[in-house]
């Protein structure tokens, strides 16, 4: 569910059922071309389907952080986790379709990027990662 499609009146009543947010990250630098920047888009959106879709009714998706450079990019990611975790959210997700290897996001439950060669994760990898997530949070 993405964060626009709640009215204000409803949040009370979702969010014991919403407790997962999802962070997309598409970690452009500016340098790109528009060509480059819509590519950088559509692979962030197909990496977001193999949560949003499986996962419909738990996760509320967040506006993506488009544009990071290399100094900023861990504490501005990891200072945005802690924020949605103190408005409420049990779990945060940081999704990515670039490889986020060398990163470190203290206060990510879990990141799911491209491998170091590039390959997206699976939708079952997936699925195992986000339900092993919540099944550490259930325990």
């Amino acid at each position: 569910m993405k964060f626009s499609d709640i009215a204000e009146q409803q949040w009370d009543e979702l969010k014991p059922y919403l407790d997962t947010c999802l962070l997309p990250v598409t970690g452009m630098t500016g340098l790109e071309q528009p060509h480059e920047a819509t590519l950088a888009l559509e692979k962030l959106r197909d990496v977001m389907d193999l949560i949003e879709i499986p996962f419909k009714g738990r996760i509320v998706t967040y506006p993506a952080m488009h544009y990071l450079n290399a100094e900023s990019a861990e504490a501005l990611v990891t200072t945005t986790c802690r924020s949605l975790k103190e408005s409420g959210f049990r779990f945060v997700i940081v999704i990515s379709a670039k490889n986020q290897d060398g990163l470190e996001y203290p206060d990510a439950d879990l990141v799911i990027c491209p491998d170091g060669e590039g390959e997206a994760p699976t939708s079952a990898n997936v699925s195992k990662a986000v339900q092993a997530l919540w099944n550490r949070g259930d325990s």
